[in-house]
């Protein structure tokens, strides 16, 4: 039987999730990629009580995220089962809908029909009858938002998630989401994007500055540029890097001279730092009030570890900031 580590909340940083009462750890797990039923349950295993050991409160999940849609959900269910279920009030658990995850016009995108029946479906899968965060994971053109909102403000009132969010939205759209599930008296916290020191788009998309001014949190995904945003290519590319192994998201034409010559730039810095790259890559999007956590993905615990350390130095100097700025192209 697992007993997690009596220290756990010693070293990790929690930040308030926008003007809400729920704090988030800086550092949170995501288990988008090694999940999914390609991937060794033990290591699953591992990897969940290592973050959770040193503080990693929340671990966030959609409903298509695998290999197979829904894996990830069921390898997670399975988990938190057999090692969890004495924590799971420590624990926030968040999951998500929007994207494809069955045949017919019911299971993709932002009707009401296909939000419900997803997060119920989700509950199944991970054995909870409740998720702590539940987002719309994309903007839909063709749904009016109203109802897209009206069924994430259903969900909240069933109990079946205590906040909402939102993700992959943009700043007009978010002010939009707002001002409908303040009117509904709905508990939206947070917004999910990408973003990185390569990949600014929600600062000029007005995500950022909006979700300020909103008071809604951001969590980031992304906050490596899917691995570039650390030393790993920096010699070459490994034959267990992402880029050999699935190339769905990271493929070998990003990996340019000019990219590569900017990711040895910023390694430079980070050494000065007495950072590694990722480590730097994570404190730079830590280091202002706008972001509430950043989610990693590992492939093993010793990721983890490495990855927590971000959160001992996230002040930069304004130099080393317009530094940064220069080799972010």
């Amino acid at each position: 039987m697992y007993t997690a580590n009596t220290a756990r909340y010693e070293n990790m940083t929690y930040n308030r999730c926008g003007k809400s009462g729920l704090k988030l750890p800086a550092v949170s797990l995501g288990l988008w990629h090694n999940f999914g039923d390609n991937s060794a349950y033990s290591n699953m295993v591992d990897m969940c009580k290592t973050a959770f050991d040193h503080g990693i409160t929340h671990f966030d999940l959609a409903n298509n995220y695998g290999p197979a849609e829904g894996a990830a959900e069921l390898n997670f269910g399975k988990i938190l089962k057999e090692n969890f279920k004495s924590y799971r009030d420590e624990m926030v658990i968040s999951t998500k809908a929007g994207y494809y995850m069955w045949p017919g016009p019911y299971g993709d995108w932002g009707s009401r029909k296909y939000l419900i029946a997803s997060l119920d479906q989700s509950l199944m899968r991970m054995g909870l009858e409740y998720v702590d965060i539940f987002y719309h994971h994309r903007m839909d053109p063709e749904t009016p938002l109203e109802e897209t909102m009206e069924a994430l403000a259903q969900i909240v009132r069933s109990g079946k998630a205590l906040y909402v969010g939102i993700s992959n939205y943009d700043g007009p759209n978010l002010e939009r989401a707002h001002a409908i599930l303040k009117e509904l008296h709905v508990p939206f916290i947070i917004n999910q994007n990408r973003y990185n020191i390569f990949d600014r788009t929600i600062e000029k998309n007005g995500l950022k500055q909006k979700s300020k001014e909103v008071g809604t949190g951001i969590i980031c995904f992304s906050p490596l540029a899917q691995g570039l945003l650390t030393d790993r290519y920096i010699d070459g590319i490994p034959e267990d890097s992402r880029i050999r192994t699935d190339g769905r998201f990271l493929k070998e034409g990003q990996l340019t001279e000019e990219k590569l010559a900017n990711i040895k730039a910023l390694n430079e810095i980070a050494k000065k730092r007495g950072q590694t790259l990722a480590e730097m890559a994570l404190a730079w999007n830590l280091k202002d009030d706008y972001i509430t956590s950043v989610i990693i993905g590992a492939s093993r615990s010793s990721q983890i570890l490495d990855n927590i350390k971000a959160i001992e130095n996230t002040t930069f100097t304004e130099d080393e900031l317009k530094e940064i700025d220069k080799y972010s192209k």
